[in-house]
């Protein structure tokens, strides 16, 4: 009996004297985002089009986007690798046409697009529109410590509002391509305008560098005056400060 009671003792003393030389483990260090560049500043660049356009409307050449925003980044305290970004910025789109006409200044019904293949056109079309824009993302950062090496997700919308919408033509020309008068025309109308925009916005990408896309989610036109197209745009993002 005497000898269990001293392997007993002899047990509880070795573990209680292994328990305090045992070394604590350290709570895990938050990564240090005071100093972080996370995509405060968006230069967008990329192709951009129109869903749902009829038959009849004649696109061609690279139509393209710009787009430039500043945005706050605010990190979730329970798990830094994904937070918020909110901002605002411009937003701008360049659709060119084909021997078409469009009547965005003309007091018609309805806006008109006529294809010019057999009649005097302009060499070049171009419909621009300008928005003055508030993007929203949920982002997620692979490296929130780290962004210029980390691997990027985000998902957001962004809600604009319509500053200007132009069309610009140059060189007047024959219908076999000879040209009548080397001049540009520029005409402003927002009448058949949608005011505001709203589009689903995506991101993906490492460090500065990411392919964003974005679809117009309402009419670039209003109801009942033009066609019910909706822009999309497919580019590149380069971010930072």
């Amino acid at each position: 009996m005497k000898k269990i009671l001293l392997v007993v003792l002899s047990t509880l003393t070795f573990a209680s004297v292994f328990a305090q030389d045992e070394p604590k483990s350290e709570p895990k260090k938050k990564p240090n985002l005071a100093s972080r560049a996370n995509d405060h500043l968006l230069l967008q660049f990329g192709y951009t089009s129109w869903a749902r356009i009829p038959d009849s409307i004649n696109t061609k050449g690279f139509p393209r986007t710009f787009n430039a925003y500043f945005l706050f980044d605010f990190p979730f305290k329970s798990n830094p690798k994904i937070s918020v970004g909110i901002g605002a910025g411009v937003g701008s789109d360049g659709i060119f046409f084909d021997k078409t006409y469009v009547g965005i200044k003309d007091i018609t019904p309805t806006l008109q697009f006529h294809d010019q293949s057999d009649t005097t056109h302009f060499k070049k079309n171009k419909l621009s529109t300008t928005y003055l824009e508030a993007p929203l993302e949920l982002r997620f950062s692979s490296r929130p410590a780290t962004p210029n090496k980390s691997v990027k997700v985000a998902l957001g919308v962004k809600v604009g509002v319509l500053v200007n919408a132009h069309i610009k033509q140059k060189t007047e020309q024959t219908s076999s391509g000879g040209t009548i008068n080397a001049y540009t025309a520029k005409e402003s109308s927002k009448r058949f305008f949608n005011s505001s925009r709203f589009a689903g916005t995506a991101r993906i990408g490492y460090g500065v560098f990411s392919v964003f896309g974005t679809y117009q989610i309402n009419p670039l036109f209003k109801e009942g005056l033009g066609p019910d197209v909706r822009p999309f745009t497919i580019g590149l993002t380069l971010s930072g400060l």
